[in-house]
C-alpha cells in the first residue's frame, strides 16, 4: 500500500466512519477540519480527502471498526509506515501482534512481522517494541541487522 492507496481507501470509508460515530455531515467536517462542501464532494466520490485529511481521519477515528477491519487494527502504525517510510523512529511498545499480524522471521533479539490487511512490515524487539515500519521487506531486514549490530 501507498500514500494514494491509502487516501483512496480512507476517502471510501469516510462516510461509514461517520455513521459509525452517528456524526451529521457539519460535525465531521468541523473534525477534519474541512469544509461540509468538501466534505460531501469526498463522500459522493468526487473527490479525495487528500494525505493529511486521511491522518486525522485515521488518528481521530482510530478506534472505528470501519477502520480498524479495512485496515487491519492499529491505524496509527499503518500511518507510521506511509509517514516515516525510510526513516528510523522510536515507535511504542506493542502488544505482539496476536490478531493482524503474521510472523515473517524471527531471531532471539528480533522479529519481523507483516500486517494481514495492508500488507505492511514492522521490525520489533525481544521485547515487543517496533523499531522499524516500511512497506518492504528488505529494508525491514536491513534494519533488523543494523538493530542487531547496535545491540
Amino acid at each position: 500500500m501507498n500514500r494514494d492507496e491509502f487516501i483512496s481507501m480512507m476517502s471510501r470509508n469516510l462516510k461509514l466512519v461517520r455513521t459509525e460515530f452517528e456524526l451529521n455531515q457539519d460535525k465531521m467536517a468541523h473534525c477534519l477540519g474541512i469544509s461540509k462542501k468538501t466534505l460531501v464532494e469526498i463522500e459522493k466520490g468526487r473527490t479525495l480527502l487528500g494525505w493529511t485529511g486521511s491522518a486525522a481521519l485515521a488518528v481521530i477515528f482510530s478506534d472505528s471498526s470501519v477502520l480498524q477491519n479495512a485496515f487491519g487494527g492499529e491505524m496509527s502504525d499503518l500511518v507510521k509506515a506511509l509517514a516515516f517510510d525510510d526513516t528510523t523512529v522510536n515507535f511504542r511498545q506493542t502488544h505482539g501482534g496476536k490478531v493482524w499480524w503474521r510472523q515473517i522471521e524471527t531471531t532471539d533479539k528480533w522479529k519481523i512481522q507483516q500486517n494481514y490487511i495492508s500488507q505492511h512490515y514492522r521490525l520489533l524487539t525481544a521485547g515487543d517494541r517496533c523499531v522499524y515500519s516500511s512497506f518492504h521487506l528488505e529494508k525491514v531486514k536491513k534494519a533488523a541487522e543494523e538493530y542487531e549490530r547496535g545491540l
